[in-house]
């Protein structure tokens, strides 16, 4: 069975930095998805410009198109972790759909 969050391809660095350049900061919108889960804590640390901050300044691990299209994007993130962020891509926005900090045995998984 295939889900469509399942992995279609690996993009390079240079492929999606060609992309995440071509938007900036006012081009990228925070769907409810992605935020709905949070608690009142977990808000004041996941704020919409740290999400938007990490997509557009820090370097990834790995960049993989599902087979959906989304893109699921891992950056280093806190603590020695990892943070994963799916991105949905139209012609002149950037959704972030939603986003994980990975567990110890997801972080294991990475790159396989």
């Amino acid at each position: 069975m295939t889900f469509e969050h399942s992995v279609d391809e690996k993009i390079s660095k240079k492929a999606f930095s060609s992309i995440i350049s071509k938007f900036d900061e006012d081009d990228i919108e925070i769907t409810d998805h992605a935020l709905f889960r949070l608690n009142e804590r977990q808000r004041k640390i996941y704020r919409e410009d740290v999400l938007k901050r990490i997509l557009l300044d820090e370097e990834p691990v790995e960049i993989c198109k599902q087979i959906n299209n989304n893109l699921a994007i891992i950056y280093f993130y806190k603590e020695n972790r990892k943070i994963k962020i799916v991105i949905r891509i139209s012609s002149n926005k950037i959704y972030i759909v939603t986003f994980y900090i990975l567990n110890r045995e997801q972080d294991k998984k990475v790159g396989k």
